[in-house]
């Protein structure tokens, strides 16, 4: 009883997936083909209801609860509110509860409507920054600026959730990469997140941006400008304790630590990789 096909964050590995809508409100971003699949709704109470239920035949005690699809957090605040109530009621021994977040769901909610559903249980947001650059924004069709991004993302910590960005390297081409890295630096450290993870742009051949290279309107970095991107990210940022990750499996180089405090070791592990000769990158980025 999934509409496929089903996302995830990597770290809700363990999590039971409660599918609260399906697809993606936005759905216009050029380099994603997650939802393109899909017609955006959210599904009715009796849906829910019935989702639950079967769910319930196979797992009984979950400790995590991840809400799909891509964006929950549209949602009426009235509605998400007794969907989290309903779900803790149904499953006491959940321990956390986290869901996808758009930057423009985040700011349409009032101060004391996302205090009222951290408070119900959505304990963590994750949200794709993607570039912090208003050019690469613009290209991409995200559909929010950098200073969106900063608002929403500074409106989530307030609020008291636990809020996790992620950056796309690459996303910039090779016409935007320093701006790409400077710029996406600047927006994560305003937002000072509790985690931030950094991904490699692997192109979809059925996304826009496939026939953006096809056309010769955006160009790919090469294994060693990725690099050479993360590193001067890196340098750029300014946290305070952030949880880091970049080990997903479309990364050259796998880095884990906690920003700043690993900065500098963290910078120079890529620059080793960098100049070493025996730096051979796995994965395909072209066409």
């Amino acid at each position: 009883m999934y509409s496929m096909p089903l996302f995830r964050p990597p770290s809700e590995a363990q999590s039971l997936i409660i599918q609260v809508t399906e697809g993606c409100s936005h759905n216009k971003c050029r380099f994603c083909y997650m939802y393109k699949c899909k017609q955006f709704r959210m599904k009715t109470r009796e849906e829910l209801q019935e989702h639950i239920r079967w769910l319930k035949t196979s797992y009984q005690n979950p400790e995590r609860i991840f809400l799909a699809d891509g964006n929950v957090l549209c949602l009426k605040t009235e509605k998400l509110i007794a969907l989290l109530n309903y779900i803790k009621s149904e499953f006491p021994t959940v321990k956390r509860i986290s869901s996808y977040s758009g930057p423009l769901d985040i700011i349409r909610k009032t101060d004391d409507e996302l205090k009222l559903i951290h408070n119900s249980g959505l304990e963590l947001l994750y949200m794709g920054v993607e570039s912090g650059s208003d050019n690469v924004l613009a290209f991409m069709e995200k559909g929010v600026n950098q200073q969106q991004m900063i608002e929403a993302g500074q409106k989530a910590v307030k609020a008291g959730f636990k809020f996790s960005c992620m950056i796309i390297s690459g996303l910039g081409g090779v016409e935007y990469m320093e701006e790409h890295a400077v710029e996406s630096a600047k927006v994560i450290s305003s937002i000072n997140p509790h985690y931030f993870s950094l991904l490699r742009l692997v192109v979809e051949e059925e996304s826009e941006l496939a026939d953006d290279i096809r056309r010769g309107k955006f160009h790919l970095l090469t294994p060693l400008q990725i690099l050479d991107e993360n590193i001067m990210m890196l340098e750029n940022m300014e946290l305070n304790d952030c949880i880091f990750r970049a080990n997903h499996v479309s990364n050259y180089v796998n880095q884990a630590g906690v920003l700043n405090k690993d900065r500098d070791a963290l910078v120079q592990r890529l620059k080793k990789f960098r100049n070493s000769n025996n730096f051979i990158p796995m994965g395909n980025d072209t066409l």
